[in-house]
C-alpha cells in the first residue's frame, strides 16, 4: 500500500555469522570476558555492551554486529542508516563505536571511512496526550490508519461534487490517503513527539499533504489549459520577466529547492523538505492569486514559472514517497 520495496533479511540470515564477528572483536582486543558474558567497554561508565550472554546465547547486539560487517564487506555500503526509536540510541553508539574500534569502517581499499547514522524517532501521542491506541488500549495498525485515511478523503472528494468519475475518485483518494499519513508523519521533526490527528492531518487549507496535491492539479490544470508547449522547451534568458514582487517569490523559492536536499540528506530531516514543499505551494498560491497566467502578455513567462514549480513538486514527492495528482 505504501509502495516501499525492500531487500529483507531477517536476523536469521545473519546468525551463522555471529561467530566469527565475535571471535574478530575477541582477537582485537575489542570483546572481553566480564562475568561469564562477553562485553564490550567503551571506556567510560555507561553499561557495557553485551555481546554473548552468560549462558552462550546471543543478543541484538550480536545480530546487529553481523549484520553491520556483513553489509560492509559483502554488500559494500559506504553509508548505513539505522532507522529506530530514540531509546535505541545508547546501544548504535556502543555498536558504532565497536566497529569503528574494529577497523570495519576503513575496509574500502580506496581509503574511504564507512558511514554510519542512527536515525532516530519520536512517539506518536493520541490527541489525548498518551501513546496512540485504540480505544481498548491496543496498538494501532498502521493499515487501518491508511484505510481510515482514504475512506475520508474519498467522502471530501465526493462532497465537493469533483469532476472525476467513480473509478477516479478512488483512485485520487488512496494517493490522499496514503499520501497524508506519509506526510504527516515526515514532517514533523524526528526527534520529537507529535499529535496525531485525521483532522489536522487531511486539512485542505494546512501544512498537509492535501494542501500540497492540490497546489499540484492545481497547476496541472493550468498548463494542461494553456496547451502550447513552447514554455518547456523554447526557453530563452529573455522569456522569463519576473515584474511582480510574487513572481520573483516564487522564482527564489523554486531556486531553494537543491539546498533544501542538501540540507534534508546531511541532517537526516526529511521535515525539512517537507517544510520546503509547503512553502513553495504557499508562495505559488501567493502568485496565483496575484498574477493571471493565461492570456496576458506575460504569459509564456508565468507559464515557465508554473512548469518550474511542478517539476519541483513532482521531485519532492517522489523523495517523500508521495504520488502526485494531475486532477481533482
Amino acid at each position: 500500500m505504501l509502495g516501499i520495496k525492500i531487500l529483507e533479511s531477517g536476523e536469521s540470515f545473519y546468525n551463522h555469522m555471529i561467530p566469527d564477528v565475535l571471535d574478530d572483536l575477541i582477537k582485537k582486543d575489542i570483546a572481553v570476558e566480564s562475568d561469564g558474558a562477553l562485553c564490550i567497554f567503551q571506556g567510560n561508565d555507561e553499561p557495557p555492551l553485551i555481546c554473548r550472554k552468560s549462558d552462550g546465547g546471543f543478543n541484538y547486539a550480536s545480530t546487529d554486529l553481523a549484520a553491520m560487517r556483513q553489509r560492509i564487506s559483502e554488500e559494500r555500503a559506504d553509508w548505513i542508516i539505522y532507522v529506530t526509536d530514540m531509546g535505541q540510541s545508547r546501544h548504535f553508539e556502543a555498536v558504532f563505536d565497536a566497529a569503528n574500534r574494529a577497523g570495519w569502517l576503513n575496509a574500502d581499499q580506496e581509503g574511504l571511512h564507512v558511514r554510519l547514522n542512527h536515525v532516530g524517532f519520536g512517539l506518536v501521542m493520541g490527541e489525548d496526550g498518551k501513546r496512540f491506541r485504540t480505544r481498548s488500549g491496543d496498538t494501532v495498525p498502521l493499515k487501518s490508519l491508511l484505510v481510515e485515511a482514504q475512506s475520508r478523503c474519498l467522502k471530501s472528494l465526493r462532497e465537493r461534487d469533483s469532476a472525476l468519475d467513480p473509478d477516479e475518485l478512488e483512485e485520487a483518494s488512496r494517493i490522499m490517503g496514503i499520501g497524508a499519513v506519509k506526510y504527516a508523519d515526515l514532517q514533523n521533526n524526528r526527534l520529537t513527539n507529535y499529535t496525531f490527528s485525521y483532522d489536522r492531518m487531511l486539512d485542505l487549507k494546512g501544512n498537509t499533504a492535501v494542501y500540497l496535491l492540490y497546489t499540484h492539479a492545481r497547476i496541472s490544470s493550468i498548463l494542461e489549459r494553456a496547451g502550447d508547449q513552447r514554455y518547456k522547451t523554447d526557453i530563452h534568458a529573455d522569456d522569463l520577466l519576473l515584474l511582480e514582487e510574487k513572481e520573483r517569490l516564487l522564482a527564489l523559492a523554486i531556486l531553494k529547492f537543491p539546498d533544501s536536499i542538501e540540507s534534508t540528506v546531511q541532517e537526516l530531516l526529511p521535515s525539512r523538505l517537507c517544510d520546503y514543499t509547503y512553502q513553495l505551494c504557499v508562495s505559488f498560491n501567493e502568485f496565483y492569486g496575484t498574477c493571471k497566467v493565461i492570456g496576458t502578455d506575460q504569459e509564456k513567462s508565468r507559464l515557465i514559472l508554473c512548469h518550474a514549480t511542478a517539476l519541483s513538486l513532482r521531485q519532492s514527492f517522489h523523495i517523500l514517497g508521495i504520488e502526485p495528482l494531475f486532477r481533482l
